[in-house]
């Protein structure tokens, strides 16, 4: 395994700048942020683009290459996550499309993987929602195919807030959902961009889930949870966490990376542990989301390396 981070957390910095700091502080691998270079979506994390893939070309893929490898960094993925399913048909052709770039600039640079969401419409049911896969994700999977692409789906419900109730914005939530999106989509190159904080807060054992979908697992999110026992208290488990969970950065929270990284040693997980920083007591100043990227570092790093 090695260790890495998720870019969008550092979006003040140029991918030269993140390069330079991040080999600086050991970490050995890049989850780049490739949203779109004008995008309406400016949801926490989101929009951020520290590769336009509208502009890549062999040119500027060498460039890329070759600073990375200069700093002894690999790219674990190219990340771009929007809702592949949104019900506006203009807004999942966007979605499609720029995911489409985002693969084939994965091919120009090398890179194997690329992750992103299933996506969801909120106020559809989960087989509704089933249906819409089948008629969207095996050609999508299919493109990445041909391009040499895996494409590793995260496992975020993506209800945080109001405006993703009731349903939230990502499908591919809980292990019932994944074996029959293994089913629709029935290819090699389809796998799972696994983090297990969002196993945590559905109180689903994160421990069994490597076991169960070891050879699926082809990314690892590092990112924590904590659960609000007084907004649980509150809220209960029907608002499906919104006012009691809470992301944080690894150690920080309720997993026990000792074991979650041993279940990973023991099927066999080769890849790249990224750490995901969404932890709002360590926001606001780049220095302080260095901090936050740091602390985890130094959680993880005996487990890994």
């Amino acid at each position: 395994m090695k260790l890495g981070l998720m870019t969008a957390a550092l979006e003040s910095l140029d991918l030269e700048e993140l390069a330079r700091w991040a080999a600086g502080e050991r970490f050995q691998t890049l989850e780049i942020a490739c949203w779109p270079v004008v995008t309406g979506d400016r949801r926490r994390y989101a929009g951020v683009s520290h590769i336009d893939v509208d502009k890549l070309d062999q040119a500027g893929a060498q460039k890329i290459r070759k600073l990375l490898e200069g700093h002894g960094l690999e790219i674990s993925s190219l990340a771009y996550y929007p809702n592949n399913l949104d019900p506006d048909p203009e807004v999942r052709s966007d979605a499609h499309d720029h995911l489409r770039k985002v693969i084939l600039a994965a091919e120009t640079l090398g890179v194997g993987l690329v992750g992103t969401f299933i996506g969801r419409d909120q106020n559809r049911s989960v087989a509704d929602n089933l249906e819409e896969v089948r008629k969207v994700w095996p050609d999508l999977a299919r493109f990445a195919g041909q391009h040499g692409v895996t494409i590793v789906i995260e496992n975020c419900p993506m209800i945080f807030s109001a405006d993703e109730w009731p349903g939230g914005k990502n499908l591919a939530y809980s292990p019932a959902i994944w074996r029959r999106l293994f089913e629709i989509v029935d290819a090699k190159n389809f796998g799972l961009n696994l983090d297990p904080s969002h196993l945590v807060w559905q109180f689903i054992d994160y421990e069994r889930a490597v076991r169960e979908f070891g050879p699926r697992i082809h990314h690892v999110h590092a990112k924590d949870m904590e659960i609000d026992r007084d907004g649980l208290f509150e809220q209960g488990v029907m608002s499906a966490g919104v006012g009691w969970q809470i992301p944080r950065l690894p150690g920080l929270g309720e997993i026990d990376w000792g074991r979650f990284i041993a279940a990973l040693y023991r099927v066999g997980y080769q890849g790249a542990i990224s750490i995901e920083h969404e932890d709002r007591s360590f926001e606001g100043d780049p220095d302080l989301v260095k901090r936050g990227f740091l602390l985890a570092r130094d959680v993880l790093w005996p487990l890994v390396v």
